[in-house]
């Protein structure tokens, strides 16, 4: 019996590999899974596709501007590790025939950033899923972007460590010097006044950059507020110059001394004892550790008429070398 092709019945058509994904979120309709994934099929979730995910990315970059700085690594699981040696290795002179006596190893000191789950619950109306006009996709990313930005980027500043980033303002901080302090522990330079700059402010600022040794200046950056940037701005030198240098090009950041800012509005108001500006190499300074997948949940059933989109990502951070990283104390002593 010879088998006669037939044209596909209206509504068989085959249904486009790129659609898949919106069908899951339309209507929760289940998808055959490729890729490795720890989260249930079954009960509605599966890793975010390549393309939302580098969405995603994308739009953290502008929201938490530590991450720009930050020293990333991706990681596959929570319990990520990094050796870090303090003291180097010490030498010694010797004539031709004088015996070699043995010299001091380094210490190895173990980095274990804290870590917790990050995660986005923003809901949309079943009857908004239905409209074909609306980009599912784009919502989707900007409205997981706006809520991961917002708290990784007050975590990396001031987490406590736990179930969360530690901040590298959360840790110790010690007006000794690199070498004195105990590992870990921050150098900060007190202004002179509680809660103001004092005198010559331009010159603490000075004093501030030449703390970081000439090998961490390479590639430094000050960070701090919208608030403390505007008083800094009108600083002045003695013969009347700002200290501020706008860009002179599109592209290039405004300069401080000679070096780009970074505005951080977790950073705290100038008060009292505050750490207000800090300045240092970050990316040698700030580690964080992060799952390069984040994970979606369709949740239709808890809310209704409202579907919700439960998304998460393990991230965790800590300060990796606090001789890279000097803060401005607001303090008088």
């Amino acid at each position: 019996m010879d088998v006669v092709d037939r044209p596909a019945l209206d509504g068989a058509r085959v249904q486009e590999t790129g659609a898949a994904f919106a069908g899951f979120v339309r209507t929760g309709a289940t998808i055959e899974m490729k890729a490795f994934t720890g989260v249930s099929g079954d009960a509605g979730g599966y890793a975010v596709p390549r393309e939302i995910d580098a969405t995603i990315d994308r739009a953290l970059v502008t929201a938490s501007p530590i991450r720009q700085i930050a020293n990333v690594v991706k990681v596959g699981s929570a319990g990520y590790r990094k050796l870090v040696t303090t003291g180097g290795t010490p030498s010694g002179w010797a004539s031709e025939v004088a015996a070699r006596p043995g010299t001091a190893t380094p210490v190895f000191q173990e980095i274990a950033p804290p870590s917790g789950e990050l995660y986005a619950n923003p809901s949309a109306s079943q009857a908004m899923l239905d409209d074909a006009a609306f980009d599912v996709e784009e919502w989707l990313a900007g409205e997981i972007a706006t809520e991961f930005g917002r708290a990784e980027g007050a975590a990396f500043v001031n987490g406590n460590g736990v179930n969360q980033p530690k901040g590298f303002l959360a840790g110790p901080t010690s007006p000794a010097g690199d070498g004195v302090r105990p590992f870990g522990t921050i150098q900060h330079l007190i202004s002179g006044t509680t809660g103001d700059f004092g005198a010559n402010p331009q010159d603490r600022l000075i004093d501030l950059v030449q703390l970081l040794r000439a090998p961490y200046r390479q590639g430094a950056c000050f960070v701090m507020n919208a608030g403390t940037l505007a008083r800094i701005r009108k600083f002045k030198t003695n013969d009347g110059a700002f200290v501020w240098q706008p860009s002179l090009s599109a592209g290039q950041p405004a300069t401080l001394l000679g070096y780009p800012v970074v505005e951080a509005e977790e950073m705290p108001d100038i008060a009292a004892g505050t750490p207000s500006v800090a300045f240092g190499n970050f990316r040698a300074g700030y580690l964080i550790a992060e799952r390069g997948e984040t994970a979606i949940l369709r949740d239709p059933y808890s809310n209704k008429p409202f579907v919700s989109f439960y998304a998460t990502k393990r991230i965790g951070g800590c300060v990796m070398n606090a001789e890279a990283i000097k803060l401005l104390k607001f303090a008088a002593n």
